[in-house]
């Protein structure tokens, strides 16, 4: 899962970043800017950017996933032995939790203990997991692990983290272009002074302020995201077994294993970050919490 979101937050930035580059080598920004600025007008390109970089983002989350992990999707007709298995497993917990198209199921090379899910819609979904947990866990973990994935997808988590980036998104271009602007006007040059301002000035400002704002949007983006860690436990404790998600969680927790993303060290399949400020940008909440929650001791 904690790679599903740092793959969402970081095409979302991606194509975020080149929808800005565009506009503003099309003039857009010139044109918003030295109009005397036109809030309403201002909302609507910041609108249109904003959720068109988290929509893109969602359309093209299965195959950006599929490439970057160099998932090897599992043909159900011509699966045999422990990928049989896989494929029954997450076709049965689909159509428990009333899934009417079957997820692709995939296996990516990699010695780490992991799985995710991803996917534009419900009907269009990857549950792919690593080797090293084929190999690690017992099919009671994962068949815990997978069904909270496949909570994931019933839940429409890709889809509602989507609405919820494409609002952060609108708040980072607008508000950036709104402070860019207001700055521009107080610092604008001599020559400037009947009634224009310094572009440079405002393209610098609203550079700087999309990069902090985009930080700020994240922490909001990573809460929303430990909370509905918290649902898709629920789901996968109704699905495959409260038994089995605890036993599956406490496995994850007894394996130890670092894995390093976007070249900080995290852990796998349970991004908490520690007690440090890093843990804001935790995707998880800790193993410990969420096993209690399942307790129903938190």
């Amino acid at each position: 899962m904690g790679k599903r979101i740092m793959l969402f937050v970081l095409v979302n930035f991606a194509v975020l970043l080149t929808l800005l580059i565009i506009t503003r080598l099309l003039g857009v920004d010139r044109f918003l800017a030295q109009s005397g600025i036109n809030y309403g007008a201002l909302l609507v390109f910041a609108l249109v950017i904003g959720f068109g970089g988290s929509l893109i983002s969602l359309a093209m989350s299965r195959n950006i996933a599929r490439w970057s992990m160099k998932v090897q999707l599992v043909d159900p007709r011509a699966a045999g032995g422990q990928e049989r298995w896989l494929v029954e497993t997450v076709h049965h917990l689909a159509r428990s939790a009333g899934l009417e198209k079957m997820p692709q199921v995939g296996i990516y090379p990699s010695p780490e203990v992991n799985a995710f899910a991803t996917g534009p819609t419900r009907s269009s979904s990857l549950v792919a997991v690593s080797a090293g947990l084929l190999e690690r866990l017992d099919q009671q973990a994962v068949t815990g692990v997978l069904a909270h994935e496949i909570s994931h997808v019933a839940n429409g988590d890709m889809v509602t983290m989507t609405l919820l980036q494409g609002v952060v998104n609108t708040f980072v271009v607008f508000l950036s272009r709104a402070a860019a602007f207001a700055v521009a006007q107080v610092s604008r040059s001599d020559e400037d002074e009947g009634g224009g301002f310094s572009y440079m000035t405002y393209i610098l400002v609203s550079i700087v302020m999309e990069i902090f704002l985009a930080v700020l949007g994240t922490l909001v983006v990573m809460a929303f995201s430990r909370h509905r860690e918290f649902a898709a436990d629920a789901g996968g404790a109704t699905l495959g077994g409260r038994g089995a998600m605890i036993h599956a969680l406490e496995s994850l927790g007894a394996t130890k294993e670092l894995v390093e993303t976007s070249d900080k060290a995290v852990a796998t399949l349970k991004i908490a970050g520690g007690h440090s400020l890093m843990r804001l940008f935790a995707s998880h909440p800790p193993l410990e919490e969420r096993i209690a929650r399942l307790h129903g001791r938190a």
